[in-house]
């Protein structure tokens, strides 16, 4: 059993491993910097922020260190249970959850506040492998995209009541699944132009998100487009090379909640444009391993949960960074391991160890036909 545990470690994606734990790293001391002032005047504390996120980043490498070590089929065959879970948690979050900034989100467990929707994130990317594996002879059929993204309605609507941005992941997460097990890319094309349909309906629908729109458009002009415009500040004023690690001013009080979704512009002002894109890079490379990950999956289970943790991680780095540089109207998406959130670092580690333990049972390349 030595031998083959030692072999099994031998297997396992080594660069990966390294990327994940220097964003995680990376994510801590930047939290540090981030999140000092607001910690001081707050709590009297300036590492009270970062206490709290070294917790959950240690909690979280060791459920990593777990996971990669056990037989990633095991936790697929959970994944109808572990739906069912997340269902239930989302429903009591909207009657008992802890209301936060006038979003109930976190259902508080003693002393620990626990955020449902990281949950569901995970349970999902579990339960569509699980779903599509049974039907891996059906999948290119448009029924199956449909009874495919019928079963996360649930999810999504619950979700979606006070946690929009979340439920859009969740979506995502779906669509990138079907994507994956699909080997035609003509039904798309009709998902997209369906997408956009849905988009401009739902936009439509309530005042508040025309309001984001052009606020978006507009931030000088509109109250709720201060973060945004001292966000792009933040970004402007770092240059090239920054002013350095803890020097930004910014995040003494100009970008509210410096710590959570707008980290990346205080990323920028202490460490330039040279640090964001080294960032973003390190996120390229996390996300190429992903897909080595998927090509060379011994089975589709495995190409299915390395293809939803790629989509999920590529979709929050892109919309948190593409909300912060005013790219898109904001959305509330947080930078994966980088933003405050003890509850989105465990789970998310949590995906990074399934995905390290595709790696390590890895035969030849897993490939698809696609027309």
């Amino acid at each position: 059993m030595v031998s083959e545990r030692r072999t099994d470690f031998e297997k396992t994606d080594i660069v990966m491993l390294v990327l994940v734990v220097v964003l995680t790293v990376f994510g801590l001391v930047m939290l540090l910097s981030a999140s000092e002032y607001n910690g001081r005047v707050r709590f009297g504390d300036s590492a009270y922020y970062f206490k709290k996120q070294l917790f959950a980043a240690a909690l979280g490498l060791g459920i990593m260190y777990l996971i990669m070590n056990l037989d990633y089929h095991f936790f697929v065959k959970l994944a109808p249970m572990a739906y069912l879970v997340s269902v239930v948690l989302s429903v009591a979050v909207l009657f008992v959850g802890q209301e936060i900034n006038g979003s109930r989100r976190w259902l508080n467990l003693g002393p620990l506040s626990f955020q449902p929707s990281e949950f569901a994130k995970v349970a999902v990317i579990l339960f569509l492998t699980w779903q599509i594996d049974r039907w891996k002879k059906k999948t290119d059929s448009l029924w199956f995209m449909f009874r495919t993204m019928l079963t996360l309605l649930p999810i999504v609507g619950i979700v979606g009541s006070n946690n929009l941005s979340t439920a859009l992941i969740i979506l995502g997460i779906g669509v990138a699944l079907i994507f994956v097990s699909n080997s035609r890319y003509l039904p798309f094309i009709g998902v997209g132009v369906l997408g956009i349909g849905f988009a401009v309906i739902f936009l439509a629908a309530e005042s508040y998100r025309l309001e984001r729109l052009a606020i978006w458009r507009n931030p000088e002009k509109y109250e709720k487009g201060f973060q945004t415009i001292q966000g792009l500040y933040a970004i402007g004023s770092g240059g090239i090379f920054g002013r350095g690690l803890g020097n930004s001013l910014q995040k003494l009080g100009f970008v509210p909640e410096a710590q959570n979704d707008m980290i990346f512009s205080v990323i920028c002002e202490e460490l330039g444009l040279a640090g964001g894109v080294v960032l973003i890079l390190l996120f390229v490379l996390l996300l190429w391993r992903l897909c080595v990950s998927i090509m060379h999956a011994p089975d589709l289970q495995g190409a299915l949960l390395c293809g939803g943790i790629m989509g999920h991680l590529a979709m929050q780095v892109i919309l948190n960074i593409a909300v912060v540089t005013n790219t898109i109207p904001n959305t509330g998406i947080t930078l994966p391991f980088v933003s405050y959130g003890g509850t989105s670092v465990v789970f998310l580690l949590g995906e990074m160890g399934l995905a390290l333990g595709v790696s390590s049972h890895r035969k030849g390349v897993y490939t698809y036909n696609r027309k």
